[in-house]
């Protein structure tokens, strides 16, 4: 298993095709699209046809949406990390957007933010990338926790698809002053 980030829970590493049973798991739950446009995914065939997007990321980009693996069980968690988003979102184009999404019995229990960390540090140390953004709906209290957590300031709110959203970014050298002293 190619392991990219580890922290002390859990394994961050690349999308693989036999993760798509996880990913049906996660995107079919009406629940974790609650805040996502509510349209869950409905065949294992468009489980799969994510991985793929995801994975094209990785080519084009070299960067895209990790999965979250227990250390413990070895089992699939959600994934985290980053897309690098080229259309125009908020007046933004060429940006890297940190998310993560779970399978809900593992929500509340610190993997997003413990994930999400640990994927800042590597893309401040490793990548050496200089900002990171991250968007979550008004609504969504507990995604605006997490990413201020993380150490995101909440920059403004826009419009996205016809909702109101927060917009959030970090510069790296806020990483390196405030969560970095202490990874």
């Amino acid at each position: 298993m190619e392991v990219l980030i580890e922290t002390e829970r859990f394994f961050i590493r690349p999308l693989l095709t036999e993760d798509a049973s996880g990913i049906f798991e996660l995107d079919s739950n009406p629940k974790v699209h609650t805040y996502l446009g509510n349209n869950p995914i409905k065949t294992l065939a468009e489980a799969q046809n994510v991985i793929t997007l995801i994975q094209k990321q990785y080519k084009d980009f070299g960067i895209g949406r990790w999965a979250i693996i227990e250390k413990t069980t070895g089992d699939f968690v959600g994934w985290t990390g980053f897309k690098y988003i080229t259309e125009p979102t908020n007046n933004h184009v060429n940006y890297y957007d940190l998310g993560y999404r779970l399978i809900e019995k593992y929500w509340g229990k610190g993997v997003a933010t413990e994930t999400a960390k640990a994927c800042l540090n590597y893309a401040f140390e490793v990548l050496k990338l200089t900002e990171v953004y991250g968007i979550c709906d008004v609504e969504h209290v507990d995604s605006r926790n997490i990413l201020e957590k993380c150490g995101l300031t909440l920059k403004e709110t826009f419009v996205y698809d016809g909702i109101p959203h927060y917009w959030f970014k970090i510069k790296s050298e806020d990483w390196e002053h405030t969560l970095g002293q202490t990874n």
